[in-house]
């Protein structure tokens, strides 16, 4: 039973109740009763971890009144930086990105190790801030918005320093500090209407020794400032820490039972959540306190494929005022502890018939599109697709759009016409890591006929499985993992399908390829040559399974 269900229940079973007795204490003993057991169900709830699946790393969340907002990283992809909302820090909605246009940023050439690094999202004075930094050339800068779906400002550029990354902005008594890692934990106070500069630079904290300090987060709470930092590097050694200090400059005392969030010990060494870190704090309305960090669920042995994904634990504060995440500092898949009320938010649909009039925000593209090789209005209930010579392998932006994996086991199956494509085009649906690591189910044309083909891209290697001729104009193409491989397939009914190939997950894993960013399910056209060749896909349907 819902939240929903539960408010339903309760109310017409309360207008039941008054109708049938008049006794005044009756009635109050049992709206009590019936109060204590509505907010119990709703408190009560627990959750699944994580609760931004798929590559959504880098959280960063702010809360203005009941409703949350939350950020991460994109890499590469854009729109950049997604912002999420939320009732109750489970459900989460997507409504709008704080990087939409050319003016805000510059991805030419971007890959899974450049782009837009570790954002963070504050609330102040009625105006939302998201501060981050782009590589390679390491500038840090923030956009603003009074409106958190947009559209947010063009970037305001820190000038004053440059180099590493995970910049944050803490507000303290009228005045604007920030905060970024070189080496050390950085601060400064700048004007927040021009990014000017306004005291030394301080050092605050380098972490408790372990590598890469980063990703740092100020709070003041009972007269400490509390600075909470990542360590380890963002893979299986990654960790949380946390210092204190009484004046804003230090000096900072570590917290005795340092780290305060890992899975890097014996007792979770078998875990599927591993590489937690990078973790922000949030106080909602009722005075509890929570965590979100990221982590990532393994495919197999220590590896994974599906990115660095947003988690989230509850906090208490210990009578030293330190704070404990969930009991023991570690998570789990299944959490079972007290919630906020939990409130739904619209699903995020797994099928586009592309019958509206813009793309769905859980569509990205690599680096910043040619929008002019993408249409939703030539043809009504398709998306048109004009085959660029940038390729999926090459630096650049393709002809691409794709979406994340965001479940170890999926499907991913699309209606393609390729009545249009013209020799030495190729059109398809991959499973997309990285422009050297991809498998892709793709129509080539060559010769005056079609084919299709399972496509195999590990590094330098490039490898046809298998090719089959085409009959028909309309080819329905299909990749699905079952954890242990990726199987690339096509049927021209949609009923009956042909396996072309299979390979390993491994080689689109982190570990194996390296980068920061997960698997995409994405859509392609491409060619080697001047064309006036285009492909119009009827719909997308991506499913998950337990």
């Amino acid at each position: 039973m819902n939240v929903k269900h539960l408010h339903l229940y309760f109310s017409c079973f309360m207008d039941n109740f008054a109708l049938k007795t008049n006794d005044m204490r009756n009635t109050l003993i049992l709206l009590v009763a019936l109060s204590f057991l509505l907010t119990s169900a709703l408190y009560s709830q627990g959750y699944k971890n994580p609760v931004l699946p798929g590559f959504h790393s880098d959280p960063s969340v702010c809360r203005v009144n009941d409703d949350f907002y939350l950020v991460n990283s994109t890499f590469q992809y854009f729109p950049a930086v997604p912002i999420f909302h939320s009732k109750d820090l489970i459900h989460w909605e997507q409504i709008g990105a704080c990087l939409t246009r050319p003016s805000q940023v510059n991805l030419d050439n971007a890959d899974g190790n450049s782009g837009i690094y570790a954002p963070t999202i504050r609330y102040h004075d009625g105006i939302f801030y998201m501060v981050t930094t782009q590589y390679p050339s390491r500038k840090h800068f923030y956009v603003y918005a009074k409106d958190p779906s947009g559209p947010w400002s063009d970037p305001v550029f820190i000038d004053f320093t440059t180099g590493s990354c995970d910049p944050t902005l803490f507000f303290d008594e009228g005045k604007c500090y920030f905060l970024w890692k070189d080496v050390y934990i950085k601060i400064c106070e700048i004007d927040v209407k021009s990014g000017r500069q306004m005291s030394p630079i301080k050092r605050l904290w380098s972490g408790m020794g372990g590598r890469y300090p980063e990703g740092p987060h100020l709070y003041k709470k009972d007269g400490y400032y509390y600075l909470l930092i990542a360590e380890g590097g963002t893979e299986h050694g990654h960790h949380i820490t946390i210092a204190r200090s009484r004046y804003l400059e230090g000096p900072y005392e570590p917290c005795p039972f340092n780290p305060i969030l890992s899975h890097f010990n014996n007792e979770m060494q078998n875990s599927p959540i591993q590489g937690l870190g990078h973790a922000d704090l949030v106080q909602a309305k009722d005075g509890s306190w929570w965590m979100i960090c990221l982590g990532y669920r393994t495919s197999g042995y220590l590896q994974h494929v599906i990115g660095r994904e947003t988690f989230l634990a509850p906090v208490e504060w210990d009578k030293n005022a330190w704070p404990v995440v969930n009991g023991n500092g570690t998570l789990q898949l299944d959490m079972k502890c007290r919630t906020l009320p939990q409130i739904e938010m619209v699903e995020e649909s797994g099928r586009d018939d592309f019958d509206k009039r813009k793309l769905g925000w859980q569509w990205n593209y690599i680096c910043v599109p040619k929008i002019e090789n993408y249409s939703l209005d030539v043809r009504k209930g398709y998306l048109r697709m004009i085959p660029s010579a940038i390729t999926i392998d090459h630096l650049g932006s393709p002809t691409f759009i794709g979406r994340r994996q965001t479940e170890l086991k999926f499907s991913a199956t699309a209606s393609i016409d390729v009545s249009h494509l013209q020799n030495g085009t190729e059109v398809g649906i991959t499973a997309y890591a990285a422009r050297l690591n991809h498998y892709d189910v793709k129509i080539i044309r060559k010769e005056g006929r079609s084919y299709v083909q399972g496509s195999i891209r590990i590094g330098q290697m490039k490898h046809v499985e298998r090719e089959v001729a085409l009959d028909k104009s309309v080819v329905y193409v299909r990749i699905e993992s079952d954890k242990e491989y990726y199987y690339l397939s096509f049927s021209l009914d949609n009923k009956i399908f042909t396996l072309l190939g299979k390979m390993e997950y491994r080689y689109l894993s982190t570990e194996t390829i390296g980068g920061f960013t997960g698997v995409y399910l994405g859509l392609f056209a491409q060619t080697d040559k001047k064309t006036s060749a285009y492909t119009d896909v009827d719909w997308f349907d991506y499913r998950t399974f337990e």
